[in-house]
């Protein structure tokens, strides 16, 4: 699925990301411009929020539209391994490749095909500041907003996950920090999510999104396309290594592991360079063949 405009622009800025092997760059045009008192104040207000009868009456309304766009967007969508989350007892990290705005919706289909009734998501303070129903669904789902800002972190960021991780909930977050639209390939990782993971004792849930090109056409210039989630081996930590250790090991399996998926998927070897086939859907991949 496409939302916003200027694909074209958001292409050419991954491509010259790649060249600059700048991997976590932001891509994306059009995004609400703040500054970072802003970008705080929002997500501050956010977190004090949550507590109030109209949030919640907002986020049991939000909940219900995403479940039914989730189901919507995702009909097609295939979950392997699903099993593996079995291994899981308690509260856990989940991490995944991120490429398009709704590929949110794929873990959270997951999740809930093994019985789990929510995913939290942590996701850039900015998403708050969008407009529409689109922003309406940003400001009242299960959303953890994250910023530049090591007060918010401490004082809301932190315990926020801890206190889900404890009652045995799901945090998503994406280690490769941006989304960089339709882009097959994990690209090199952040090691926040490790360190959460490794702080609260808590696994990781690896998954790899695999996209899958179709005939038919959605645009002028991208094909639809499907999903395959892979569910990897969960990661866990080890009570006998330091927390910068576990971490360091968690993100650096974690990514072995998405890369072998990629590889199996695509059945080609993992490198950063560019080539069209890198973008899931893009015509001009038709015109490079």
């Amino acid at each position: 699925m496409i939302i916003g405009s200027d694909k074209g622009r958001v292409i050419e800025n991954i491509q010259a990301a790649v060249k600059a092997k700048d991997f976590n760059r932001k891509v994306e045009t059009g995004d609400p411009e703040l500054t970072q008192q802003q970008k705080t104040a929002i997500a501050v207000n956010h977190m004090k929020n949550r507590d109030t009868p109209e949030y919640r009456l907002c986020n049991i309304c939000a909940r219900a539209i995403e479940d039914t766009a989730a189901r919507f967007i995702n009909k097609d969508t295939k979950v392997v391994g699903l099993k593996k989350l079995s291994e899981i007892d308690g509260g856990a990290i989940v991490t995944s490749n991120h490429f398009n705005p709704i590929d949110t919706t794929i873990a959270l289909t997951a999740v809930k095909k093994a019985g789990y009734k929510r995913l939290y998501i942590v996701s850039q303070e900015t998403n708050l500041a969008m407009k529409g129903w689109i922003g309406f669904l940003m400001k009242h789902t299960d959303i953890i907003p994250i910023t530049d800002d090591t007060r918010y972190v401490k004082k809301y960021l932190e315990p926020e996950i801890k206190s889900r991780l404890e009652s045995g909930q799901l945090v998503l977050i994406y280690p490769e920090q941006e989304m960089w639209f339709n882009y097959r390939k994990p690209r090199p990782f952040k090691r926040g999510a490790y360190l959460y993971a490794a702080k609260n004792n808590a696994p990781i849930i690896s998954c790899f999104t695999e996209i899958v090109d179709m005939p038919q056409m959605e645009t002028e210039e991208f094909h639809r396309t499907k999903y395959i989630l892979h569910i990897l081996d969960p990661i866990f930590p080890n009570p006998e290594k330091s927390v910068r250790e576990n971490s360091i090991e968690m993100m650096n399996k974690d990514f072995l592991q998405k890369k072998a998926a990629y590889e199996k998927a695509y059945k080609r070897k993992l490198d950063f360079n560019f080539e069209s086939s890198d973008i899931a859907g893009w015509s001009a991949n038709s015109k490079h063949s």
